[in-house]
């Protein structure tokens, strides 16, 4: 249907995440219609991420220096570390503003129908964080899913052990959410989360 020029573009958009044949079909022809500097621009920062960005050596993060600017931050305490599986997880906890720990970054969840076991993910680089006793308390922030779920019970059975504090994240009713819609898991984690006021 289109050139073979074209089409090989618009496959290569349809691999990126979430974007079916339509989108890439739009972000394409997008692109063939923007001022070639804009292209240009385009592909030169892709190259240059993906030479230049690299693992944070502390926490896995990526980032284009190790360490990474929050680890190397004295001002951030470095007696928690909060735990996630994706860098995504790291800039929406940042957005917060109010967590002043460190992270470490997984890479991914326990997964074993997707053959994704412990050695497939950053847990190595975690526990070499503990071998000091500098951290107190180890969060977990996996996401509230059965491989998060499994994730966050594998690494506290792992943890528990060396002595250090690990918590979980409450999970449960976001706000403007409507209690009728909630799910019972949902419901049940906003019960085991709640505080007194």
């Amino acid at each position: 249907m289109h050139a073979p020029t074209i089409e090989k573009l618009i496959e290569q958009f349809e691999k990126l995440p979430g974007i079916g044949r339509k989108s890439a079909e739009r972000i394409a022809f997008h692109v063939l219609q923007m001022p070639k500097k804009y292209a240009d621009d385009m592909c030169e920062a892709i190259a240059e991420a993906k030479e230049k960005v690299v693992f944070c050596d502390c926490c896995q993060n990526l980032t284009d220096r190790s360490p990474c600017t929050i680890c190397a931050d004295d001002a951030r305490d470095a007696s928690v570390i909060c735990v996630v599986e994706t860098p995504k997880d790291v800039a929406a906890m940042e957005k917060m503003r109010e967590y002043k720990g460190l992270y470490h970054v997984l890479h991914g969840a326990l997964s074993p129908m997707d053959g994704i076991g412990p050695d497939e993910l950053k847990i190595a680089p975690l526990l070499k964080r503990l071998s000091d006793d500098t951290v107190r308390e180890v969060i977990m922030a996996t996401n509230p899913t059965v491989q998060g779920e499994a994730t966050a019970m594998y690494l506290c059975k792992l943890l528990k052990p060396l002595g250090v504090k690990v918590t979980r994240i409450a999970h449960g009713i976001p706000v403007g959410g409507d209690l009728e819609y909630a799910d019972e898991v949902t419901l049940l984690r906003a019960m085991e989360g709640r505080r007194e006021m």
